[in-house]
């Protein structure tokens, strides 16, 4: 029968009180995190009509004469913007609950990845925002024009609050995510995974993949679907220059 030495004991001791101070950590960092998100969506609650009011504006500036969002359900006039409230809470407070994750994370870095993973933070929430935008004022009004210019004649383009601010965010969540391509192909570099070169020589490859990605998850219309493949093309490019800043320089003695 095998024991453990004194030195094993110490160890095992010593590891204990390290997992639990993590754990402690861990869950402050969560609850601050979520303090602040709710805090922001309390605050925003009582202009939850007015947020909806704006999103609702590419919508209905597209509309004839008269048009306007209609809800089909009951509750439909009081949940619609208390979503939209929590998601816009989600959005302003995203900074906040990175930073939590950072916060936790940061301390078992070492000092180069501290360097990088701090830029690529700052980069992905950048990038999210500035595709949401690029949604906002850009596609969605392109798209409604769109549509509206389709509708067959007889029928009256009426759109239920709950399934406008569903087909919103859905957007909102395509190109944000969409967006944050450089930063994927920057970490996939860091990994080692890929190389600038292979990403350069895979470009045809890409493309074809882009467009199908963007007719999978946006709208079917083809407006909406370039514009969002167009963008992921030039982000593409920024991103292989990116990668080709911070790729691993092979070893020369190797």
């Amino acid at each position: 029968m095998t024991t453990m030495t004194d030195a094993e004991h110490g160890a095992d001791a010593a590891a204990e009180p390290r997992l639990i101070d993590h754990l402690i950590e861990l869950r402050a960092r969560l609850l601050r995190a979520v303090a602040g998100l709710m805090l922001v969506f309390v605050a925003l609650l009582p202009f939850a009509n007015k947020i909806y009011a704006w999103l609702a504006q590419p919508l209905l500036a597209k509309l004839p004469a008269g048009g306007q969002l209609i809800a089909v359900e009951v509750a439909s006039p009081f949940f619609a913007p208390v979503k939209l409230a929590f998601f816009t809470a989600l959005m302003v407070t995203m900074p906040w609950l990175l930073y939590q994750a950072w916060a936790f994370v940061a301390p078992g870095l070492y000092q180069r990845e501290k360097r990088l993973a701090l830029p690529l933070l700052v980069s992905a929430v950048g990038l999210f925002y500035t595709g949401c935008a690029f949604a906002f004022f850009l596609v969605l009004p392109t798209v409604f024009g769109f549509l509206a210019k389709i509708t067959p004649a007889g029928v009256a383009m009426m759109t239920d609050i709950n399934a406008y601010l569903d087909f919103v965010l859905v957007i909102f969540l395509a190109f944000g995510a969409s967006f944050e391509l450089p930063v994927a192909l920057v970490i996939l570099a860091l990994l080692g995974w890929v190389t600038p070169q292979q990403l350069k020589e895979s470009r045809g490859y890409a493309v074809v993949g882009v467009f199908v990605i963007a007719a999978v998850i946006t709208p079917p219309d083809v407006v909406s679907q370039l514009m969002l493949a167009i963008p992921m093309c030039v982000l593409y490019e920024i991103g292989i220059i990116a990668a080709g800043w911070v790729a691993r320089k092979p070893d020369p003695t190797t």
